[in-house]
């Protein structure tokens, strides 16, 4: 009698199994009115084809050939009551050529509320250029749009995507939770202004790993509020490095702690490994950051704290941080500095940087041991530290 009931049970569970896979559904954009062609708007097709992934309550994937796509501002909205939506990108997503179509909506590929949430592959290409040739003639411009944001979401994987020539920045993760960006290459111009490749903020348990980053701005930029970040095996250049904050901008404000930054390559970047805030009050913080085996090539400013960050000089002058930075090791950093002073520690005079460590530091300005320069900053060295420590 028990060997029927469990061979019953083990026919009902393979019945299930094979109903569940079988209800898995694959929506083709095309199917929708989407058009492969670069020219016809297929905007309509990618909304609906969301609309009916998002009420089903099988797993979809929402599949989008290869081809050229143009498509403009779109609003993945939640909350749905599918938690495993996949989108799959063998083609390219354009945004309109026109930078007014979207310039002042803030993003161009929004997903608000979602989970469980994958992209896989593709190309996504903002077609910023005309954007950032009105910014750098000093005309009156839309502020731009990101061209794939997600806010107030969990449990999301994007993988192998492309972003090219963002209007500003490429990918803004915002207050979320369990996301991980894996294979992602981010390409815009070295002079494209405010095009932060990846930013983190208001959000945990982030981990971006293997990724190429070639932009204007922070390869990735950590905002306030982004706690426990993994960041490993990363190729940055050009760029601005990889930057913690600006922090401080807001008096209350949240802080940033435990993230982790190892195995990256900077090439020809205005900075390596960056933290930055304004000067001004606060009661922001970052903490227990660890910075580990990193490459400089030819990096203006390889390792650098920046407690005064005062842009315009514009509502700070003569202000102090409050942001207070401690627990922050620098671990196997060499290659070379562009300029002489390769380790620029710049700390708030009110709160002073606590608790830094260089270990294994080892950086070079044209054949020759490069400088330090260290103000209101107390820590540790051991092993090589290159050039001598200033604390």
């Amino acid at each position: 009698m028990a060997r029927i009931v469990l061979l019953h049970a083990l026919v009902l569970f393979l019945f299930t199994f094979t109903s569940a896979i079988a209800e898995a559904v694959t929506l083709n954009v095309v199917n929708f009115g989407a058009k492969p062609d670069g020219e016809t708007d297929s905007t309509n097709a990618f909304v609906s084809a969301w609309g009916r992934a998002c009420s089903s309550t099988a797993p979809t994937t929402i599949y989008v050939p290869l081809g050229r796509f143009l498509v403009g501002k779109v609003v993945f909205k939640g909350r749905c009551n599918n938690k495993g939506i996949t989108i799959r990108i063998d083609g390219a997503m354009l945004a309109p050529s026109n930078y007014d179509v979207i310039g002042n909506g803030g993003n161009w590929l929004f997903f608000d509320d979602v989970d469980g949430v994958s992209i896989i592959g593709g190309v996504l290409d903002g077609q910023g250029t005309g954007l950032w040739a009105c910014k750098r003639s000093g005309k009156t411009c839309p502020t731009g749009a990101t061209n794939l944001g997600f806010t107030n979401s969990n449990n999301i994987v994007i993988n192998g995507v492309t972003s090219l020539n963002s209007q500003m920045f490429h990918i803004v993760i915002d207050r979320c939770n369990n996301v991980k960006l894996q294979g992602i290459k981010v390409s815009a111009a070295g002079n494209s202004p405010n095009t932060d490749g990846i930013h983190v903020q208001l959000s945990s348990t982030v981990t971006i790993l293997n990724s190429n980053i070639a932009t204007g701005d922070d390869c990735i930029s950590i905002g306030p509020g982004t706690t426990n970040l993994w960041i490993e095996n990363i190729a940055c250049g050009p760029g601005h490095g990889i930057s913690v904050g600006s922090l401080g901008k807001e008096f209350q404000e949240p802080g940033v702690q435990n993230v982790t930054v190892k195995t990256m390559t900077f090439t020809g970047t205005e900075n390596g490994v960056r933290i930055k805030s304004w000067g001004r009050p606060s009661n922001g913080f970052a903490r227990n950051i660890l910075f580990q085996h990193a490459t400089m090539v030819n990096v203006q400013n390889p390792i650098v704290i920046d407690q005064n960050y005062c842009p315009h000089e514009k509502n700070c002058p003569g202000q102090v941080s409050g942001v207070e930075v401690s627990n922050v090791i620098y671990q196997d950093i060499y290659g070379t500095s562009a300029t002489e002073i390769a380790v620029k520690i710049n700390c708030s005079p009110k709160y002073p940087c606590i608790g830094i460590s260089l270990e294994d530091v080892m950086l070079t300005y044209e054949s020759k041991q490069a400088v330090a320069s260290c103000n209101h900053a107390g820590g540790i060295t051991s092993g090589v530290v290159q050039p001598n420590n200033c604390f």
